[in-house]
């Protein structure tokens, strides 16, 4: 390997190249170093800073001395080419389906631009981040550099900060005879949902417009689909809501003070538009569904406005050994998947991705993900006395939810990690038991009836459908309140229900009826990925607050709030699902610590996609099950107060039968 170190022969330079050799020669790496100390030519290759290296034509470090992880960075191989990496956009939105690894993608391109010698900014716009766990730093809401990865930098759209950034600056705005009765009806505006969501949107802007000058580049980091495409959508809605719009007031605030951030929205909507800006990244892995989705997401953009899309697929398996069962159905399962891609998607450039033996968890493991080389530090060895876990199957679950005859049963967990395919085989299990089921999900991307396939009797399937939501209820309070109102009081009323965030109060009111239902029958919620979850919880906080205010002292008032039904362990059963690897099980946790701030105490986790007991011999697989194995012990010591596994099973479970199959596996 050829390294260059430049610079005019001081201390820190023969440090530089003495780093450099002892790191290489304990790594095993032959290199050639040549010093270049002319001032000419160090300006010629571009070097503002010295000590600098260059690996080949790359410069790769400028000014001060390199870490020694920096160094082992530059060892290892290069980077495989990814079509988007060829010639990087400004802003890369990387965005998918739950579970395909988007934060491990997207982290890894950000360290691959700024081991270039690039400035870059890695922009989590996910509530349920685990950026932290992965690159072992705090998550702020002000860049953050990152250790070990000079030029990069990390940054968390933290809703509840935003949210109250944003409140102060509303509050601000307003003029100075404003009464402290009129400031305090703003707080109570500003205090709902979806003010959090346009808050974080607000700070995504101030990214887009222009406060993210200093960079080269701006990675995102997004929430699983369906929340991002609400994100994506908001700059069309809003600057569309404020067009003409300085009248009255919304949850937001004042209309008027909204109109001071319309040239900021539509910078933010001509930057996401703009090719030669932003490219997105959609990340599927070879599974009909992700693609499925990953086509949805495709043609949604594509009617927002974004037209540069690059496609990833992540996570391509290829058996090493032929004749290994197992190895041989996850390949074939793939190599199917992949045939039968819609053709929305075989448009578009694509790269592929191979599968991983380790976690992309640290530095070293980020790097490599990217290369055909194991991290710096090599893989994990198996250990013998690994801990099993000791999990009941799911159908013993079915059997205790059942014993209650009913109630409602919510089932959460990060993207991608089977929730739809938990919550139908439970709702299934229960309806063969002779009860009658509500299945429904609260999740914008749903995907109930690819995975049911069928009817059965006994079973009604419903979606909270954002878009059937907000008009039902706009027409509910058209017709309250329009009464009374003359035709120009009825149009500014239509005018404020036109709001985008009128959706998230719609939603709430829509989760409310449902969560109702479950005082007679069963039902069964497929909940959103986690961090849009844990947003509809916070609308559930805030609604029960207000209400308490509202009848505190009234004894003769009995009230019983969405959140009181979740927090009642006999009305509802909190289900956690995962998969046995670190970052769904550590977000899993992270979901139920924050459940239980709020007083809800989950009933159990299911781990599933287990191919610990399969037997299998092939080698990449085997290195992957230690992992799981390191996953089962964490739930097996504490974490889980009841644990059910569900198999890994040669053929995705979809449909009736197959479903039905899983509870019997």
């Amino acid at each position: 390997m050829d390294i260059k170190v430049l610079g005019l022969g001081c201390s820190k330079c023969r440090i530089t190249v003495e780093m450099i050799e002892r790191v290489a020669q304990a790594a095993g790496v032959p290199v050639t170093i040549t010093k270049i100390e002319s001032p000419e030519e160090i300006h010629r290759l571009g070097v503002k800073a010295t000590p600098a290296v260059m690996v080949g034509d790359r410069i790769v470090h400028s000014g001060g001395l390199p870490s020694h992880e920096a160094v082992l960075s530059w060892l290892q191989p290069q980077p495989r080419t990814l079509r988007f990496l060829g010639q990087p956009t400004r802003h890369l939105f990387f965005t998918g389906k739950g579970g395909v690894g988007k934060t491990s993608l997207s982290t890894a391109t950000a360290l691959t631009l700024a081991d270039a010698g690039k400035k870059v900014l890695l922009v989590s716009t996910d509530a349920a981040s685990n950026l932290d766990e992965m690159l072992g730093i705090e998550l702020r809401n002000t860049p953050t550099p990152v250790p070990g990865a000079p030029g990069l930098s990390v940054i968390n759209i933290d809703p509840d900060v935003a949210a109250e950034t944003y409140r102060q600056r509303v509050l601000a705005q307003m003029e100075a005879h404003t009464t402290e009765a009129e400031r305090a009806t703003v707080r109570e505006q500003l205090s709902g949902s979806c003010t959090t969501e346009i808050a974080s949107f607000d700070e995504f802007s101030n990214l887009l417009a222009g406060d993210a000058a200093a960079y080269d580049h701006i990675v995102f980091d997004t929430a699983p689909t369906g929340h991002t495409l609400r994100l994506l959508s908001l700059p069309k809605a809003w600057s569309g809501f404020l067009k003409d719009n300085d009248r009255g007031a919304s949850c937001l605030g004042p209309h008027s003070g909204l109109k001071m951030q319309e040239e900021r929205f539509n910078a933010a909507l001509v930057a996401l538009c703009d090719p030669l800006l932003t490219t997105v990244v959609l990340v599927a892995r070879a599974d009909r569904s992700a693609l499925a989705e990953a086509a949805r997401t495709s043609d949604e953009l594509r009617v927002l406005g974004l037209n540069h899309q690059q496609l990833v697929i992540n996570g391509v398996f290829k058996a090493t050994d032929p004749h290994d069962a197992v190895a041989g159905a996850i390949e074939a399962l793939g190599q199917q998947a992949l045939a039968s891609m819609p053709d929305a998607l075989r448009a578009l450039p694509q790269s592929q991705v191979p599968l991983r033996a380790f976690d992309t968890v640290g530095l070293p493991a980020l790097r490599a993900l990217l290369t055909d080389a194991p991290p710096v530090g090599g893989l994990v060895r198996p250990q013998a006395d690994a801990p099993a876990l000791s999990a009941g199957h799911i159908d013993q679950l079915v059997e205790e939810l059942a014993a209650a005859g009913r109630g409602l049963i919510m089932v959460m967990g990060k993207g991608g990690v089977g929730k739809t395919t938990i919550a139908a085989a439970l709702a299934i299990g229960l309806v063969k038991r002779g009860h009658e089921v509500h299945l429904s999900t609260t999740d914008p991307a749903a995907h109930l009836a690819m995975t049911l396939e069928g009817e059965l009797p006994g079973l009604k399937v419903g979606r909270i459908d954002p878009k059937v939501e907000t008009q039902r209820y706009i027409d509910k309070i058209m017709a309250a309140r329009s009464p009374g109102l003359d035709e120009q009081e009825k149009a500014l009323l239509l005018e404020d229900l036109q709001s985008p965030c009128t959706e998230e109060v719609a939603v709430f009111h829509a989760f409310s009826r449902t969560v109702a239902e479950a005082r007679s029958a069963f039902v069964v919620l497929d909940t959103a990925p986690t961090g849009h979850s844990l947003l509809l919880m916070d609308a559930t906080g805030a609604y029960h607050r207000q209400m308490t205010r509202e009848f505190e002292g009234k004894a003769s008032v009995h009230v019983v709030t969405p959140l009181m039904r979740l927090q009642d362990a006999s009305y509802t059963r909190i289900i956690l699902v995962t998969l046995p690897e670190v970052t769904p099980v550590s977000q899993a946790a992270a979901l139920q610590d924050d459940l239980r701030r709020a007083s809800i105490e989950p009933y159990a986790w299911v781990v599933n996609k287990s191919i610990l007991a399969a037997g299998t011999q092939d080698p990449l697989l085997k290195a992957r099950l230690e992992g799981e194995r390191q996953q089962m012990a964490r739930l097996a010591g504490g974490l889980a107060q009841r644990t059910f596994a569900v198999p890994w099973m040669p053929q995705a479970p979809v449909g009736l039968e197959a479903l039905g199959r899983l509870l019997a596996s």
